[in-house]
């Protein structure tokens, strides 16, 4: 199990490998962004993507599945994320991509008011199969500490 005290900053990870269905794409735009570059492939020939391509919503929730298999592997002392500092969906995504995520953390403290959990800060990369970057973003995350009086409080 890996908790707060294990983590290095500066240590990065590369990880997934995501197949892009258009299935998919067409299913989760149906759903909940049901924009015509995302569902219909004549209504995509006429704008900026060219093609169908997948919502960028889409593209974070992919990267999420990337991420919870990764640290679920690694038996990861998560409780969780706070939310996202940025967010920017740089390339279109397209059926047929295979996706990958790099990830590197960047920044960690121990909670002064919850000394039992620390905070964290990732720099996120999604890339396609070219290594062409889709998706970047900073994450943050909360993980367990394994024995809070053992920790510098930050």
């Amino acid at each position: 199990m890996k908790y707060y005290e294990d983590l290095e900053v500066g240590t990065k990870a590369s990880f997934g490998n995501y197949k892009v269905t258009r299935e998919e794409v067409i299913e989760f735009a149906s759903k909940y962004d049901p924009q015509p570059f995302h569902l219909d492939d004549e209504a995509a020939a006429k704008t900026y993507f060219g093609r169908l391509s997948a919502s960028g919503w889409h593209t974070c929730a992919m990267t999420m599945r990337m991420m919870v298999e990764h640290f679920t592997g690694e038996k990861s002392a998560s409780l969780g994320s706070p939310g996202i500092d940025e967010l920017s969906w740089v390339k279109p995504v397209y059926p047929g991509d295979t996706l990958r995520v790099e990830a590197e953390l960047i920044e960690k403290r121990q909670s002064k008011s919850k000394p039992h959990m620390g905070f964290t800060r990732t720099r996120q990369t999604t890339f396609n199969q070219h290594g062409e970057p889709v998706l970047k973003m900073i994450a943050k995350g909360i993980i367990q500490v394994r024995d809070p009086s053992q920790v510098e409080a930050g």
